[in-house]
């Protein structure tokens, strides 16, 4: 079983493959042995099923999977015990993975039911097993990941010490990189969400101008597939394997005709990178 958290991957190819999972929304786990009746699970439930279910199809492919980056909230309730079913079933596929931590996993919500704007926001600890400033090296790339959450708050920013540590590393290492993190750091044209993207991205893309060689940046977040470009970076992000927003709305809005989903990404050992999102067969 690979060692966590994983720092390097070599393939016989040079090529990485890549799956990002992200916004899973976990609750307390249960056994689904013993509850075989879907119409009797609940929300929590439903999402816990759909993020194994993610994997299992995702993992069935025909094609070789190297990493499985998972990009923040994999928690909707902060609690050890979610965290160890989660790394239990990531460890089964026997496959290197990385989690790095959103909102969601520094922050619970106290009174959920309520519109947002009445619910409480309690800062919680970081798990200790979600990484930040971490480098995972492979023949052609670099991976760069990073905690972009701030505790008690929904926004996220890339703090002074991660822009520094980010010019430092790519300063040192010329090959391709790729930024993971949470938060978003681009618009993507919803007015509720974008005011809870990267809080400083102006002065990280700002920074970030010196690197031609930056290359991709991933997140999640935002629950939909966008595809933005700056400074020469594709940047993505991801579905969520659990619920979808709906794109392109200023006010919050559920799209419930999207279902779960996850990005493939193919770093090839020629720089380039190919990746396209699936989701989840009905």
């Amino acid at each position: 079983m690979p060692s966590y958290p994983v720092n390097k991957i070599s393939t016989p190819d040079k090529q990485v493959n890549v799956l990002q999972v992200t916004d899973l929304h976990l609750s307390t786990p249960v056994d689904f042995m013993t509850d075989n009746d879907s119409s009797n699970l609940d929300e929590s439930t439903i999402y816990q099923h759909s993020f194994e279910k993610v994997l299992q199809q995702a993992l069935s492919a025909d094609m070789r999977c190297d990493l499985i980056l998972v990009t923040g909230d994999l928690v909707n309730e902060v609690k050890p015990v979610i965290y160890d079913h989660i790394f239990k079933v990531l460890q089964a596929t026997d496959i290197p993975f990385a989690c790095i931590a959103g909102n969601h996993d520094v922050t619970d919500e106290v009174g959920s039911h309520l519109p947002f704007l009445q619910r409480t926001l309690v800062g919680r600890s970081t798990d200790p097993r979600l990484l930040s400033q971490h480098v995972i090296e492979t023949d052609h790339w670099q991976l760069l990941l990073l905690d972009s959450s701030i505790t008690g708050e929904v926004a996220g920013e890339i703090t002074p010490d991660d822009i520094d540590w980010l010019c430092k590393r790519l300063s040192a290492c010329d090959k391709p990189a790729l930024i993971a993190l949470h938060h978003h750091v681009v618009p993507v044209n919803s007015a509720w969400i974008d005011n809870h993207m990267v809080e400083n991205s102006e002065r990280f893309w700002q920074y970030m101008a010196a690197f031609e060689h930056l290359k991709v940046i991933i997140s999640g977040h935002i629950h939909q597939e966008q595809v933005r470009y700056r400074q020469g970076v594709t940047v993505y992000s991801t579905p969520s394997t659990c619920y979808q927003f709906m794109p392109n709305e200023d006010s919050f809005a559920y799209d419930s005709d999207a279902l779960p989903g996850y990005r493939w990404l193919q770093l090839g050992n020629n720089g380039k990178v190919a990746s396209w999102i699936e989701r989840l067969d009905t």
